[in-house]
């Protein structure tokens, strides 16, 4: 929907002219409230919305306040035949400036004393905005009453009870009609839960109750004076329960239907003389508007407390969730890092213990084969007997190809260690009747070995060729070493299914005591002191096992043969150097 935007230049001038109509609009209704042959109202609501409409449009729109007071007083004071035009004028004038003066007085206390245009959020405002009513009030009120005494609208003797009626009444008006009006201007959202509307029924279901126990007979005149006693915990729960417009708008309702009753000569403050009813009434409008804008500002801080307060705990306690999920984090991470470090420094401690038996095996295991060889070519050179040379020379030879085995240990060993896994597509009966011809001349004695190989392989199967050629040539070769002085068998089973390869190499040879079989994958460890074994054949099957992701398991009896299952995983995918 369009709206229509007004230039800058008339802007304010017709606020002005709006607050102008106002103000007058206002007084009617306090003349219309007014009571018979007094100089004074019970409430003047011009000066509560005078002081309102300066707060929200500024001081500029003074001239407002200054025009429709003008025009209000010389329309009150014009019937009077005591006073002449000159005289009204005069009066309306001097009125009119100070209840300009009294609504700019007003907005510079709020501005630099209260600095909130909206005082009624703390306790602290709303008791200095009801200091700022008292004080600026006064401005008004002296000025008026000096105004009607130098044209000698009321003598000397009234001048007090002049001062002090308007002087409150101007107070009401602001205590009335100024947060009504403040409030009015807020954006307020009204949400109706089942607990607030069962609360507004008991609270017109209570004023039904009220209204029905003044038509009892003998209980009317006791609860017309009971009234203002009764109006009082009704008001105060609308200030306790529900925002500051809906209580002041109930303290407004009971206000001008007390002022209307009284004016009329009804109800609980109705007095003797008219003077004393409505300072009697002005009291009592004035005590439950105080009371109740107090207790909307200390409930309303209350709420604000609360709110806040839940605000920092969920607050805080998403602090607490990311400040914990942090260390949880932390303590993941440094977790992590110990376990690494842990591995690293059992690796370490590792690989310098085998570094240490390394340095003393290969040292002896090196020399042990070249001491010998020196020993026989010096018996060798003695010995003039050919059968007996050649005797040395296959004893010499001996020496050479078990050095020649263990550096080819070391060298397997190294190679394991340093290089990256390999993808490659493995064909196991080539492989192993590879590694058995590469075999069949490890012993130059005693019967040839009789083999029997069972693969099962109906699908490509991917893996480090060469570790598998390492794994296969130290199960086999041990096989062979160590084989019984019968008939020596060889059993080889392959099968592949779901990514996996299953091997196992059986024997029927010599076996391995059960107490040594904890200790065979540990470097330099011989089970046995026969043959010419290093040590090393089964630490590097269990290096590049390890290497592979796989296992490894050996199953032996003495004197009856050794059985050693593999089981590799398939290499999916080319593994990416680190």
């Amino acid at each position: 929907m369009p709206t229509l935007k007004l230039p800058l230049k008339y802007s304010l001038d017709l606020k002005i002219i709006g607050v102008a109509l106002l103000y007058y609009l206002f007084a009617r209704l306090g003349y219309f409230l007014a009571f018979e042959n007094t100089t004074a109202l019970p409430a003047w609501p011009p000066s509560g919305i005078a002081f309102a409409l300066v707060i929200l449009l500024g001081r500029s729109v003074w001239p407002g306040i200054t025009i429709g007071s003008l025009v209000a007083n010389i329309m009150a004071y014009w019937n009077n035949p005591a006073l002449g035009p000159q005289t009204i004028i005069t009066i309306s004038s001097v009125i009119a400036v100070g209840n300009t003066l009294e609504a700019v007085a007003g907005n510079y206390l709020v501005k630099v004393w209260i600095r909130d245009v909206y005082p009624f959020r703390h306790a602290k405002n709303a008791f200095r905005f009801l200091f700022t009513a008292l004080f600026m009030c006064l401005a008004g009120a002296g000025i008026g009453t000096a105004s009607l005494y130098l044209n000698a609208v009321i003598s000397s003797e009234h001048i007090y009870e002049t001062l002090i009626s308007w002087w409150i009444g101007n107070v009401v008006g602001i205590l009335l009609f100024t947060p009504f009006i403040l409030s009015v201007a807020r954006k307020i959202k009204i949400t109706l839960s089942p607990s607030r509307i069962i609360e507004v029924s008991i609270y017109f279901i209570s004023i039904l109750g009220i209204y029905l126990l003044l038509q009892v007979d003998y209980l009317t005149l006791t609860m017309q004076r009971a009234l203002p006693l009764l109006a009082l915990p009704f008001l105060l729960w609308l200030a306790f329960r529900f925002e500051l417009i809906v209580a002041i708008a109930g303290v407004l309702i009971v206000s001008l239907i007390s002022i209307y009753f009284t004016v009329n000569n009804i109800g609980p403050f109705v007095l003797a003389g008219e003077a004393n009813s409505m300072l009697l009434l002005q009291i009592f409008i004035g005590v439950i508007s105080i009371s109740t804008i107090i207790l909307s500002a200390t409930v309303k801080e209350r709420l604000d407390v609360q709110h806040q307060l839940r605000q920092f705990n969920e607050n805080l306690e998403v602090m607490v969730q990311d400040r914990t999920r942090a260390l949880n984090d932390e303590i993941g991470t440094r977790k992590t890092a110990e376990e690494k470090l842990q591995r690293t420094n059992q690796e370490l401690s590792k690989r310098n213990t085998e570094l240490d038996n390394f340095v003393y095996s290969v040292s002896h295991d090196l020399r042990a084969p070249i001491a010998s060889v020196l020993g026989l070519i010096n018996l060798a050179r003695m010995d003039k007997d050919a059968v007996m040379k050649d005797m040395y020379l296959d004893m010499i030879n001996k020496s050479a190809l078990q050095q020649d085995h263990f550096i080819k240990e070391i060298l397997d060993q190294s190679r394991n260690s340093r290089l990256e896994v390999k993808r490659e597509e493995i064909l196991f009966e080539p492989l192993i009747e590879e590694t058995f011809n590469q075999l069949k001349f490890a012993t130059s004695t005693g019967k040839s070995v009789e083999r029997i190989i069972n693969i099962e392989q109906d699908e490509p199967f991917f893996s480090d060729r060469w570790r598998l050629k390492v794994i296969l040539n130290n199960i086999i070769s041990n096989a062979i070493r160590y084989r019984n002085g019968k008939d020596p068998v060889i059993k080889v089973n392959v099968s592949i299914s779901k990514h996996l390869a299953k091997l196992a190499i059986e024997d029927n040879g010599k076996g391995i005591e059960k107490e040594h079989l904890p200790n065979v994958y540990k470097m330099f460890y011989r089970a046995t002191d026969d043959g010419a074994g290093s040590g090393l054949g089964l630490y590097i099957v269990k290096e590049a096992i390890d290497k592979l992701n796989g296992n490894i398991n050996i199953e032996s009896e003495v004197g009856k043969g050794t059985t050693v299952q593999l089981e590799i995983p398939e290499i999916v995918t080319q593994p990416i150097p680190l």
